[in-house]
């Protein structure tokens, strides 16, 4: 059974996590992709194609991409190289402090360069990626023509 995983599950959006991919055969090709939906429902994408380890695994932070997104050891670059479906969109989180963004990783047999319904993941696994902190308080500034947020740590 092929088992991902995301150490911490959830996080702030600047903090490192560790991603796991485990139960693969040996030298087995695999793609790894990491997808979410914006606040506007626009999806941003980005795969990588790894080769497994001896052991049938596959860490992104040890283990060099062969091609895809991204190539070579980018430990966060799953997260980093999220490209959107729609040209000319951009990633941006609206409402920082009332929810993360949800971003789904799952690992696919072999090179999946498409994106088929029909394919489903050899395993997945969802990470949360918060960009405010537990008990941060959002103050709305407006002074004269500034308009801003201040965060105030607890």
């Amino acid at each position: 059974m092929v088992e991902v995983t995301v150490t911490p599950q959830s996080s702030l959006a600047d903090r490192s996590v560790q991603i796991r991919v485990r139960g693969l055969s040996p030298s087995q090709l695999v793609t790894l992709r990491a997808w979410l939906k914006d606040e506007q429902g626009e999806r941003f994408q980005s795969r990588v194609f790894f080769r497994a380890d001896g052991a049938g695994e596959v860490d992104p932070g040890l283990h060099a991409a062969l091609g895809g997104s991204y190539s070579g050891v980018w430990p966060m670059g799953l997260f980093w190289f999220l490209q959107p479906d729609t040209l000319f969109r951009r990633l941006v989180k609206r409402d920082v402090a009332g929810s993360p963004f949800r971003v789904r990783l799952e690992v696919f047999d072999g090179l999946c360069l498409g994106t088929d319904p029909q394919e489903q993941p050899l395993g997945s696994c969802e990470a949360e990626r918060w960009y405010v902190g537990p008990g941060v308080q959002r103050v709305p500034i407006r002074e004269g023509r500034v308009r801003g947020a201040l965060f105030l740590p607890p």
